[in-house]
């Protein structure tokens, strides 16, 4: 069994790899030797990626793709093993976010993100399985959120589909061990990136919805994408089935699990705060 405690000479798949933490995580390997896959829809953003990384001496190819779409989300993990012989790390970090009373949004906006979030991950999480089973080794490493451990009021479909990754991911873990094969669900918090400036909010003003969620998200700092990308490797490492980061989040994560009555009643407020914000409002609160 193959073993990469420092990702040196790994082969490894990045989804959403075209920006973010996606890029940052794909930049991280690289520095680390890791052969990188840097897979996005944006297929101009991942080969930008891609061809910096070559520029500073990593190998990296980038592969446009839907992770929404089974198919090619399954010709990803085949072309990939047999281009290296192998795939070590499959990173299903591709998200988005559309948020807004859930009353708002429609079914097909639900669909769209349930698709991307969390099937998007299934598909990749379920083909890497697959492949790394097959070789005996391998280590999928899921990204969630804060909003996987906690609720979200708000921002339910995306919360639903963060909640699912941990499930997978922890579901997985206890599959795979017998075959070599790691699992690894990564829970950051609040990052400085542009999921707030690209997040789809219905029936809201979107730049006063960014505000007032950086405002109230328990008020928690916000980290780098670069610093993100460090603690996911990390945890990675050291095998974690949580990879639970900043502190903050753990203290968070902990305080919820220990008083969930206050937190029922601050995600209350919350929505109050969002809900006033609503460009049309209804007979009832």
């Amino acid at each position: 069994m193959q073993r990469f405690t420092n990702f040196e000479d790994a082969v490894a798949i990045v989804t959403g790899g075209g920006m973010g933490l996606g890029e940052a995580l794909c930049e991280e390997l690289g520095r680390r030797g890791a052969t990188v896959v840097v897979a996005d829809i944006d297929g101009d953003a991942a080969r930008q990626v891609a061809q910096r990384l070559a520029q500073a001496g990593a190998p990296a190819v980038a592969v446009p793709v839907d992770v929404a779409d089974p198919i090619a989300m399954a010709e990803l993990i085949e072309n990939t093993v047999s281009e290296y012989g192998r795939i070590d790390y499959m990173i299903n970090n591709a998200g988005i976010a559309i948020g807004g009373d859930s009353r708002d949004l429609s079914m097909q906006q639900w669909r769209r993100v349930l698709d991307v979030d969390l099937l998007g991950v299934v598909y990749g999480s379920v083909h890497a399985y697959r492949a790394m089973a097959r070789q005996g080794h391998g280590h999928i490493i899921n990204v969630s959120s804060l909003s996987g451990l906690v609720p979200q009021p708000g921002n339910a479909a995306y919360c639903t589909s963060k909640h699912g990754i941990v499930g997978l991911s922890l579901s997985l873990r206890a599959e795979g061990v017998d075959l070599g094969v790691k699992v690894s669900a990564a829970c950051p918090g609040d990052m400085k990136t542009k999921i707030y400036d690209n997040m789809v909010v219905v029936n809201m003003p979107r730049e006063q919805v960014a505000t007032l969620s950086r405002r109230t998200h328990y008020l928690m700092p916000q980290m780098t994408a670069e610093a993100a990308a460090r603690a996911i490797l990390r945890g990675a490492e050291r095998n974690r089935p949580l990879i639970v980061f900043p502190a903050v989040v753990q203290v968070i994560w902990h305080l919820y699990r220990r008083f969930p009555g206050l937190f029922y009643r601050v995600n209350v407020h919350r929505m109050r705060l969002f809900r006033g914000l609503r460009a049309n409002q209804p007979e009832t609160p």
